[in-house]
């Protein structure tokens, strides 16, 4: 007799609550809304609408994986987004409702990446430019949600499209730039067909970054990566004039602005904001800012405006006194570890790459940030009186710091030979269990002034990947990739347990009762694993 199938379990998703980010490496990717209270900007496989006055955040899921850039049509109404996929398959265009936060349309076309999109002025079409593997540009209908032709966007001896730009008073053309190409586009609907011209610069050769239009199409703007800008003509295409002559901006003019007042507001690839004026294009007002400026995006007419840097500031700016106000940053690089403070979920703690930052849970600002230039900081942990915060880095050092001030409170030398990879410390703050890249865990002593080695215990064979101490700090569960995890005695400081698999060990924790330990690796499973005193170990996926 069968057995009756049973009911599969309903599993509740988690609902996304806030979100503490910003990808500074997308070109353009921080837009302000028409509307002028919200920001629009990617992150991940998410387009993130962000309040400007107020901590509401609104998410736009759909994409698959990583957005490469987003456009907002110019009364408002429809957002675009594009994303990256793998070599060969097809990258979608998202076509978002603006008021209902919900996706309207998918428009594929382009293979492996969306290189970047831009509305016509009446938001009648919308124009996308496809990456290094796919070399089109296409012209949709966003009424009908259809393509209605398209091109290969440069010509065979030059190097690839980039950006694009449409005209600000016809439906009819675009500007598209790139490694050697500059063209001028324009839309034949009749016959549904798009017709280059190609932009002549005599002997000089760039690479385009980015395109600024001025109000009425007289003129439009590039930057370059050598470090200066190009006027051009769209109705002759040829070059009007470029500088500055001397003194060129360092690592390229990598986003430009064209004001209502005339004049042009760029930001370089080494944070200078500046704005400037034809024909010299020298700094008539200049701010520096921490990290290329990637994204520029007016407020209005320009009178304030946000900037976008690679180092994932966001930066508002008021035009008549130049000066930049932080308004959200976040790491730039990988998070490697996030600890709460014993007793309280008000505050926790980040590391990733150079700094450790402390962050207020309920605004999601943040609070303190320690540097240690050149290193890079692989875990952090609370001390449980709140005194310290301890940390390891790669030079092989650990280092404790206040949590208050970031001041350092003492250093531990040559804590390990290929850097401290997991750290941990006991509730009764009198040790700190620290992991190596040699495999190595150690148990230190720490006193009022002092810090001593205890024990080196060697049974990994590849570094520590995790560290977890029981609640009565006899004890505690290192994780490796070398495929174990070891359950230590921290009183006879030897090894009571060893867990082996076929994975490289990720993170490891404890159950809330302590007789399970869970575990997660590169095998993308998570495992609970029990185990007695008897040696039986048993483990549930």
């Amino acid at each position: 007799m069968e057995e009756p199938i049973k009911p599969k379990a309903e599993v509740t998703e988690l609902q996304l609550e806030a979100v503490i980010g910003f990808n500074g490496h997308v070109p353009s990717g921080l837009k302000c809304h028409p509307d002028q209270e919200h920001l629009v900007y990617p992150l991940g496989c998410t387009v993130l609408i962000q309040a400007i006055n107020t901590q509401d955040q609104k998410f736009l899921h759909g994409h698959d994986n990583n957005v490469s850039c987003v456009s907002i049509s110019q009364d408002g109404s429809f957002i675009a987004s594009g994303q990256v996929t793998f070599m060969g398959f097809k990258a979608d265009i998202i076509l978002w409702d603006y008021k209902k936060r919900e996706l309207i349309t998918r428009l594929s076309l382009h293979k492996g990446k969306i290189e970047a999109l831009a509305f016509s002025p009446n938001d009648l079409y919308l124009v996308s430019l496809g990456g290094p593997d796919d070399g089109s540009v296409v012209v949709w209908n966003i009424a009908q949600k259809e393509a209605i032709c398209g091109s290969p966007a440069a010509g065979l001896n030059v190097g690839n499209a980039t950006t694009v730009y449409y005209s600000r008073c016809r439906d009819e053309m675009f500007v598209t730039a790139g490694n050697g190409t500059i063209r001028v586009w324009e839309l034949d609907l009749p016959n549904r067909k798009i017709w280059p011209a190609e932009c002549q610069t005599g002997q000089m050769k760039r690479i385009i970054l980015s395109i600024g239009m001025a109000e009425d199409d007289s003129f439009f703007y590039l930057g370059t990566t050598t470090g200066d800008v190009l006027k051009m003509n769209p109705r002759t295409k040829l070059l009007a004039d470029t500088g500055p002559a001397k003194d060129k901006y360092t690592l390229g003019v990598s986003a430009l602005r064209c004001l209502k007042m005339g004049g042009l507001l760029a930001g370089t690839g080494a944070g200078l904001l500046f704005f400037c004026k034809s024909p010299s294009y020298k700094p008539i007002k200049k701010t520096q800012l921490q990290g290329g400026v990637t994204s520029i995006t007016l407020r209005g007419e320009g009178h304030q405006f946000f900037v976008g840097t690679e180092e994932s500031h966001i930066y508002c700016v008021n035009f008549t006194d130049f000066k930049e106000t932080l308004i959200a940053t976040c790491h730039f690089e990988a998070v490697q570890d996030i600890v709460f403070p014993f007793g309280t979920d008000e505050l926790f703690a980040t590391c990733a790459k150079r700094d450790i930052r402390v962050w207020h849970t309920l605004s999601n600002r943040e609070l303190l940030r320690i540097t240690v230039p050149n290193m890079t900081c692989h875990g952090i942990d609370f001390m449980r009186d709140g005194k310290s915060i301890i940390s390891g880095w790669n030079d092989g050092k650990i280092r404790a710091f206040a949590p208050e001030t970031g001041r350092l409170l003492y250093a531990i030398d040559n804590a390990h030979r290929i850097g401290v990879t997991a750290i941990a410390t006991t509730s009764d703050c009198k040790r700190i269990i620290s992991g190596g890249g040699e495999g190595e865990v150690r148990v230190w002593l720490i006193g009022c002034q002092t810090q001593k080695l205890e024990e080196a215990l060697k049974e990994h064979n590849s570094s520590v990947s995790c560290i977890k101490v029981k609640r009565n700090n006899e004890e505690c569960v290192t994780a490796s990739t070398d495929g174990t995890c070891i359950i230590w005695d921290l009183l006879r400081l030897r090894r009571n347990q060893m867990i082996l698999s076929n994975t490289l060990f990720q993170c490891v924790c404890y159950h809330p009762e302590e007789f399970q330990i869970i575990t997660s690796g590169t095998d993308r499973k998570v495992e609970t694993i029990t185990w007695s005193k008897s040696g039986i170990i048993m483990k549930v996926k």
